[in-house]
């Protein structure tokens, strides 16, 4: 006798999820027997992804619109239910790119990023549990962050502010949806994406993965660097039933490595009678608070064989 799939009858949404990692997610979650709702700005990306999943034996869906507007939310999971009949399953996953230093960036720089990333994941998020309180649904809400929220990078403010944002978020709702059963999670990703594959450091692994090969010990086990599949299956483990005491959680995964990330914590903590002064400060900062944290993320040297001719 065998087992019913891990979501068999659920039904997700998953935004962004024409190609790359929301096309992997998409994948996964109809694998494990869900119907899904695919979510694209291109049509005709977005009917190959629903291709892709019923030659695949899935059940699957296009709403081609971009997140950001509540519209779009609302079609979304208006397009779940009158379909699929219900919505179980929420996938924020969709994201834009507009990279620069501070000085650099345009307001429509920032706009543009957090209208799709931030405001997005709100809109869908407001949208699907709003319908799943309503119909005593215990679903699955699933957020995609970054380390670049976790950690902070060179030349993303926009990104880092989205990405940290929704962080922010998943807490909080992870507390408001608490009574209603609904978990809220967010996963922080490391994998082969059309972002990383214009990094020199990652050449090698982009290379093994776009020829279908392992990617280098390295860069799975050591930086925890893999491919889109090796994100997915975290997806369906939180959107399947076997999950429903996590939430509230920002679950780092790639390569062979899994993560959870703490929340913020004070690192130090130091009294003084009378309060904090500028000249008491001045005086005794270092040594109340100990060494500072750091920002951004540092990896090691690439090993000999790994590295790639900048030139090439």
């Amino acid at each position: 006798m065998t087992s019913a799939p891990l979501l068999d009858g659920k039904v997700a949404v998953v935004t962004g999820s024409g190609r790359g990692l929301g096309l992997a997610y998409a994948r996964e979650l109809a694998r494990h027997g869900a119907a899904v709702v695919i979510n694209d700005v291109d049509a005709a990306t977005a009917a190959e992804a629903v291709a892709t999943i019923e030659s695949d034996g899935g059940r699957a869906v296009a709403v081609v619109a971009p997140v950001g507007p509540t519209a779009t939310a609302q079609q979304l999971v208006r397009t779940a239910v009158d379909t699929f009949g219900g919505l179980d399953i929420l996938v924020t996953n969709a994201g834009v790119l507009r990279d620069t230093v501070l000085w650099k960036m345009s307001d429509d720089d920032f706009d543009t990023v957090i209208g799709v990333h931030l405001r997005g994941t709100f809109t869908c998020v407001r949208e699907a549990a709003g319908w799943m309180r309503e119909h005593g649904v215990a679903g699955r809400i699933i957020c995609i962050g970054s380390p670049t929220g976790q950690r902070g990078n060179f030349g993303q403010t926009n990104y880092a502010a989205a990405k940290a944002g929704i962080v922010g978020m998943v807490r909080t709702w992870a507390l408001e949806l608490k009574r209603a059963g609904i978990t809220a999670n967010a996963v922080i990703p490391v994998a082969a994406t059309a972002m990383t594959a214009t990094v020199p450091y990652f050449a090698a692994a982009v290379e093994a993965d776009a020829a279908g090969e392992p990617m280098p010990a390295f860069f799975r086990h050591d930086l925890g660097f893999g491919t889109s599949g090796d994100v997915a299956g975290l997806i369906a483990y939180l959107a399947s039933d076997a999950a429903g005491a996590v939430t509230g959680q920002a679950i780092g995964v790639g390569g062979d490595r899994l993560q959870l990330w703490t929340h913020p914590e004070p690192a130090a903590t130091a009294y003084r009678d009378g309060g904090w002064t500028a000249e008491a400060l001045a005086t005794d900062f270092t040594e109340a608070v100990g060494p500072l944290q750091g920002v951004g993320e540092s990896f090691p040297p690439l090993p000999d064989d790994l590295r790639r001719d900048p030139a090439r």
